[in-house]
């Protein structure tokens, strides 16, 4: 495994149970901005055995990655709503289940 990918990983598995973040929001916490197809190819080649709570990265427009409807989107949103995440048509309310909701609630005062 290369170093990126363990930075992936460490960004990934520090997502608190309850939140999701966006693939862009991994990248940048890895220390690489601009980078989050290369968060999903990680996430394709987690190695066996390692458990990783894949299922709080999303899209940033708050979407489920996978197709709706298929066996991952299943799984996901079941994982994410078994955490108490809202999972509506797919998405899911950055605003208030995001990694960074209440620091953009502290700054900006965003409703709940």
């Amino acid at each position: 495994m290369n170093e990126a990918h363990e930075r992936i990983f460490a960004a990934i598995a520090a997502i608190p149970r309850g939140r999701v973040a966006s693939y862009g929001a991994i990248a940048a916490r890895a220390g690489l901005p601009g980078r989050a197809r290369l968060v999903g190819r990680a996430l394709g080649e987690v190695p066996d055995g390692m458990e990783l709570p894949w299922f709080r990265v999303i899209r940033s427009n708050g979407q489920i990655a996978f197709p709706p409807g298929s066996r991952g989107f299943r799984e996901q949103s079941r994982r994410l709503k078994a955490e108490g995440v809202d999972v509506r048509n797919g998405r899911v309310p950055l605003s208030t289940f995001g990694l960074d909701a209440d620091l953009d609630r502290a700054l900006w005062g965003m409703p709940d």
